[in-house]
């Protein structure tokens, strides 16, 4: 039985509603009901009307959704809210949301501040709800693969990990143009106090705790505003120390002019070591100490149960970023699925980002801004 969805934000004009929109519907697991997809009822309403909503469940803000989907009887009113806003405007829809039993996917980074995000861990802790964070790139077959071949000690004791997100979008002053999605998210008071580092270092960040199962536990960041006028940082390096005595660095920019969006990952373990890389998703490079380096593939027979659960066409088809991110909606749903029936979900099913990703990756935020002003060498990962 599919999922009844609700969407606040993601009207028209934006970027990453569309995303969530499509990754929901790839499985045909959610059926999109309801939304409040703007804070500009016209606009919601001309959102949802496109979207072939009926008119009495388009809303005019996330207040009246939350409110008037609760009065409705148990098998009409959704059952899982999508918050696809900027930053700033997370944690009051999540809370509220949440707080009245709704399960919640949110769009990262968790919300404006640490200290929301730690609020909002108890309010999940404390509610009967579930809650999933769009981490996407944790999603791609082979990142799984990655992250089961460490697991399983193949590579042997972690000693060094690099992880990079280049892009170039940010290389002119895009914020003072009609450009909305530079104005946001080079806006403090919406962004929060991370430009490239909230933006994109999150995922950098992400990645690289999701794939080696270590923790950062002291860095030492070097943080730029490179684009003159601009108010937030445009492009930053930080050294990491990690749990198990692993060390790192990850660079996270949006100011190298011609680059796209290639996240890269190599983990190098005390045996070999393995690279990953977004512009050729499909693949996963092993590489070993004695012996010649491997090529696997997604799709293929040999790769592990999490890469298979999380691959959909037969190898030499690609895969790529909403397939990712629609990873993430299907193992929520089929985990919700599984808790409705009464039934155990499996460990892949499982295997998705949430609460505990969510307050790590705010505290990533304020850590590294604050090391980047600091005059110490380095400074302890604090939560």
């Amino acid at each position: 039985m599919k999922l009844r969805l609700a969407m606040i934000g993601g009207g028209q004009g934006a970027f990453i509603g569309a995303v969530h929109r499509h990754a929901a519907a790839l499985d045909g697991l959610y059926d999109l009901v309801a939304g409040a997809f703007s804070s500009n009822p016209d606009t919601s309403r001309a959102s949802g009307q496109l979207l072939g909503l009926q008119p009495e469940r388009v809303y005019d803000s996330y207040e009246e959704l939350i409110q008037r989907e609760k009065e409705l009887p148990a098998e009409q009113r959704v059952q899982v809210v999508s918050i696809v806003t900027p930053n700033h405007l997370h944690f009051a829809p999540a809370r509220l949301a949440l707080e009245n039993g709704f399960h919640v996917i949110l769009d990262k980074p968790m919300t404006f501040s640490l200290a929301e995000a730690k609020e909002l861990q108890a309010v999940v802790e404390a509610s009967s709800a579930s809650f999933c964070l769009t981490h996407t790139y944790t999603g791609y077959p082979m990142v799984k693969e990655a992250r089961q071949l460490v697991a399983a000690g193949e590579l042997g004791t972690i000693r060094k990990v690099y992880v990079e997100y280049p892009q170039g979008w940010l290389s002119t002053f895009e914020e003072g143009s009609a450009n909305k999605q530079a104005a946001w998210r080079t806006d403090p008071a919406r962004s929060g106090v991370a430009g490239a580092m909230g933006d994109i270092g999150t995922h950098a960040f992400n990645l690289l705790e999701y794939v080696t199962g270590l923790s950062v536990t002291q860095l030492c960041a070097d943080i730029n505003t490179v684009v003159p006028g601009r108010q937030l940082d445009d492009d930053g390096a930080v050294l990491l120390r990690l749990s198990g005595g692993a060390s790192g660095m990850l660079v996270a920019t949006q100011v190298a002019a011609g680059e796209e969006n290639n996240l890269r990952l190599r983990v190098y373990g005390e045996k070999g070591g393995l690279e990953w890389q977004q512009a050729d998703a499909n693949t996963l490079l092993v590489k070993w100490l004695d012996r010649p380096t491997e090529i696997r593939r997604t799709g293929t027979g040999y790769v592990g149960s999490y890469a298979r659960h999380n691959a959909r066409t037969p190898a030499g088809h690609p895969e790529g970023y909403l397939e990712a991110f629609a990873n993430l909606y299907r193992n929520f749903a089929l985990s919700l699925q599984a808790d409705l029936a009464g039934t155990p979900a499996s460990p892949e099913a499982l295997d998705y980002p949430g609460i505990e990703e969510g307050v790590r990756g705010m505290a990533f935020i304020e850590n590294v801004i604050a090391s980047g002003r600091s005059e110490q060498k380095w400074t302890e990962f604090t939560i």
